[in-house]
């Protein structure tokens, strides 16, 4: 099974890409011949320092580090359209940006080739979903938008520093188990949505408003959620080590980015449903 919980990850382009290629050689050298290179020549070329992956037009982590953070910065960008620019249309640019956020997302993930342009164009879109929906969830909860960004920061640090030490893998039958929860989670989410929009349950979180032993099921599925959006970022964190580790193309630095930014903004997106429903339910 290949890496990656993440589909941007999963893409037979990326998995090609860190396979690595061969670094050309000095070149056929033939005796009596001009493509001789003399000793001058060759001492010359041992003396300099060996190219690193940023002249040899490789990824490295300083290129997926400044990427995401440019794509986040834009996520910013957008979310505050709807939260101090525009917040009289905090709804419809929420809709929008969650419509065309899902459209770009696909695109992107199944391209051929990343799209810098587009990947900066799918943070922008979800930065206005993400500020609707804070926005609205804000002025029913003061304070929760504070809350949800700093929940993030620290899983996602907790989360990096547990990759680091080496604690925490995507094995092989981790990557089982995640695969298995995420599609019960998916399936569970679609038949709620499902429930919702027929009619069927009118609850505001739908089949997450039910209680079980007076604990909103929310609060069960949220706590699930954000440990697979975490584990989610340790599989990032595996294929982006493994793309710089085997000399993937510079190009996909931009994948890379994106896969982090849709697994921050899921997570995101997790923590302040959770915190929306320990406070709807106090």
């Amino acid at each position: 099974m290949a890496l990656g919980g993440n589909p941007v990850f999963n893409g037979k382009n990326f998995r090609a890409a860190t396979r690595g290629k061969e670094s050309a050689g000095l070149g056929t050298m033939t005796y009596g011949g001009t493509a001789m290179a003399n000793q001058q020549q060759l001492e010359h070329m041992y003396n300099q320092p060996s190219a690193g992956p940023a002249q040899t037009g490789r990824m490295t982590f300083d290129d997926v580090i400044v990427k995401t953070l440019l794509c986040l910065g834009v996520v910013l960008v957008g979310a505050a359209i709807p939260a101090f620019v525009v917040p009289g249309l905090a709804v419809p640019l929420m809709i929008i940006g969650a419509l065309g956020g899902f459209v770009l997302g696909l695109v992107n993930s199944f391209k051929r080739e990343p799209s810098p342009a587009l990947i900066l164009a799918y943070a922008g879109l979800e930065g206005l979903f993400l500020g609707g929906i804070t926005m609205f969830l804000e002025s029913a909860y003061p304070g929760i938008a504070t809350q949800a960004v700093l929940g993030t920061l620290v899983v996602f640090g907790v989360t990096l520093a547990l990759f680091k030490s080496g604690k925490v893998r995507a094995t092989p039958k981790a990557m089982k188990f995640f695969m298995i929860a995420l599609i019960s989670y998916a399936a569970f989410s679609l038949l709620n949505l499902g429930l919702m929009v027929f009619g069927v349950n009118d609850d505001p979180w739908g089949l997450r408003g039910m209680e079980i032993f007076g604990i909103p099921l929310g609060v069960l599925i949220g706590i699930l959620a954000i440990g697979l959006a975490a584990f989610s970022l340790i599989v990032d964190f595996t294929s982006i080590s493994e793309g710089v580790r085997q000399g993937a193309p510079q190009k996909y630095s931009w994948t890379a980015a994106f896969g982090l930014t849709v697994t921050l903004v899921w997570l995101y997106v997790e923590i302040l449903r959770l915190l929306a429903i320990l406070r709807g339910s106090d």
